[in-house]
């Protein structure tokens, strides 16, 4: 494996990752970040020139400086030879096995190199999979998009418990206590510094109550997925989460990337709410595989 530093490369590699999508959504979204100013300082790595086979999105060396911040230390896999996987995935210049870190990908077929490879240097895993949502690719806003998105409205105050307005925002790092609160993969320091770096540095937003706290929000991460969406159950079942998820679909449509995230397979609610906006869910899943050595555990 070696890194892919020129611009003309990268852009090519993102190309071509884009026909594999859905398997290679996480790659894909990183590889775009990469590209655009690389903002969480990632690197490309990939077995060949041009004929890849396995593709790997990490922090650069010096980022991974916290043996324990698995939210730092986090891969993004593609992989079009999973039986080549294991070898690739064993090398220490690859992956550092010596700390906590997540193996992120949509393609299941990931699984078996990375329970063998745990396996042999004592490495508890803990794997999530949940269901992959993404919108159509290409991303261009076709006129039913366009019609949905102009569609949603703030719902009206109906209450006198509810006085005031309700008011969209951009979120900014001062939000990160509140979002870190509510994350199902979060409630800790290392992930609060996580949530901040990415409000510093990709959208998020959010909605204002009628007592001027923030009541929905979603954020995107450095693989350009929108993560940690909460609605708090006050608010829940009122179309709060739709129209956050308007304005980072828009977001996405304008910069020509595909809008994805993942869901439980439990939130049917949610789930309706996204074939509202033209979601889909991907057969391959959204997969997620925390490694952590025996010395952390």
């Amino acid at each position: 494996m070696f890194v892919l530093h020129e611009s003309q490369k990268l852009h090519i590699l993102y190309e071509s990752l884009e026909k594999s999508i859905p398997e290679s959504l996480k790659v894909y979204g990183a590889v775009f970040n990469i590209k655009n100013k690389n903002p969480f300082n990632m690197e490309v790595l990939v077995d060949a020139w041009p004929d890849y086979q396995i593709v790997i999105t990490r922090p650069q060396r010096e980022e991974m400086k916290d043996d324990l911040d698995h939210y730092t230390n986090t891969y993004q896999i593609f992989t079009k030879a999973p039986d080549k996987l294991e070898e690739v995935l064993a090398r220490p210049q690859v992956i550092n096995w010596d700390q906590v870190f997540q193996i992120q990908g949509c393609q299941e077929s990931l699984q078996e190199a990375i329970r063998k490879i745990s396996a042999s240097k004592s490495v508890q895993v803990d794997y999530v999979k949940t269901i992959l949502i993404m919108t159509e690719m290409p991303v261009e806003p076709n006129d039913d998009q366009v019609d949905v998105m102009e569609s949603f409205k703030m719902p009206k105050v109906d209450d006198d418990t509810k006085k005031g307005s309700f008011q969209n925002i951009s979120l900014d790092p001062s939000h990160a206590g509140l979002v870190n609160e509510q994350w199902t993969f979060g409630k800790n320091d290392r992930s609060l510094k996580y949530i901040e770096r990415c409000l510093q540095n990709f959208p998020g937003f959010g909605v204002l109550g009628p007592e001027g706290r923030l009541i929905s929000w979603i954020v995107m991460e450095q693989s350009c997925e929108m993560r940690m969406g909460y609605t708090v159950p006050k608010y829940q079942k009122h179309g709060y989460m739709k129209k956050t998820s308007v304005h980072l679909m828009n977001y996405v449509i304008q910069k020509k990337v595909s809008c994805y995230f993942h869901m439980s397979e439990h939130k049917e609610e949610s789930n309706q709410a996204l074939r509202d906006l033209k979601f889909k869910a991907a057969s391959c899943g959204w997969h997620q595989w925390k490694c952590s050595p025996e010395k952390y555990c």
